[in-house]
Order: C-alpha cells, then structure tokens, then sequence
C-alpha cells in the first residue's frame, strides 16, 4: 500500500537527520552515555523504517493493506525511538519505561509482516 512506502521513506529521512544530529549536534554537549542512548534510538527508527517500506510493498505485492504491521511499526518507532530521544535529550530517566512498550509494538509489526509474508 502505498501510504506505507510513503510514511517509511518520510521515516527513513527523519532517522537520517536524527542521526546527523546526534553525530553532529550533540557529541560533546551530553553525556556519552546519553549520546549513545541517542543513536540506538535512531538505528532502531532506521530499521523500522525500511520494516515500514517492506510491509507497503509486500501490501502491493499481496494485494493488502498491511495496516496492522506497518501500525505496530509506525508505533514502535513513536514509543522505542522517541523515548530514546527524548529521554537522551533531557536526562529524564523515567522516560526509559516507555521503550520497552516500543519494543512490544517493532516485535507485533515484525510477527504481522512475517504472516502478511505467509500468506
């Protein structure tokens, strides 16, 4: 499905920039623990994001929508990637409890995709 590639390759360019930040803007201004808090948080966006371009074209492919993997996907990336970012940009570790809630979602998007490719 097509809003899937689309929301994936938009993804991809935000995981880019959120990585360039992190290489360029924040080395040297937080911790090197936050800073690699940071960039696990955007390899982990990236991964996702190119697991948003699988399920659209898996979706054309099959002839589906794909709406629950590329969902669980679309919000694992809110949950794990932004409360990495978040929790990297300000220190504010009570902001870890929501990662694992990401993860939960990336592992349902996966299994989705896994059954979209069963099909």
């Amino acid at each position: 499905m097509k809003p899937w590639l689309s929301l994936g390759a938009l993804s991809a360019l935000l995981a880019v920039a959120a990585g360039a930040f992190g290489a360029h803007a924040l080395g040297g201004r937080i911790p090197a623990e936050r800073l690699a808090i940071f960039e696990t948080g955007a390899r982990y966006h990236m991964y996702h994001s190119l697991g948003l371009i699988a399920v659209g074209m898996l979706a054309l492919i099959r002839g589906t929508n794909g709406n629950g993997a590329g969902i669980s996907m679309s919000v694992g990336i809110v949950l794990f990637s932004g409360s990495l970012y978040a929790l990297a940009l300000t220190g504010i570790r009570a902001l870890g409890a929501v990662t694992p809630l990401g993860g939960v979602a990336f592992m349902v998007g996966w299994l989705l995709l896994a059954g979209m490719a069963w099909k």
